[in-house]
């Protein structure tokens, strides 16, 4: 399956035990959310969305990139 770039948006900062949870993205804070930025497939772009879930964090967004943004 193919892998496409995706910038997830999560209301506050996230805690070190929950930074571990995303370890294969590359985390940035932009004020009081953390962004998360990582290569995935459709299947991995669902089961991010169910450990958001799982950990009770607020989505605010969700984007694919666009491939000239790799």
């Amino acid at each position: 399956m193919r892998t496409y770039r995706y910038r997830i948006v999560i209301s506050g900062e996230l805690s070190e035990t929950n930074r571990e949870e995303f370890v294969d993205f590359r985390i940035e804070c932009h004020g009081t959310n953390t962004v998360l930025v990582g290569d995935l497939d459709q299947a991995a772009v669902f089961g991010t969305l169910n450990r958001i879930r799982a950990l009770d964090l607020e989505l605010i967004a969700l984007e694919r990139l666009p491939e000239w943004m790799d």
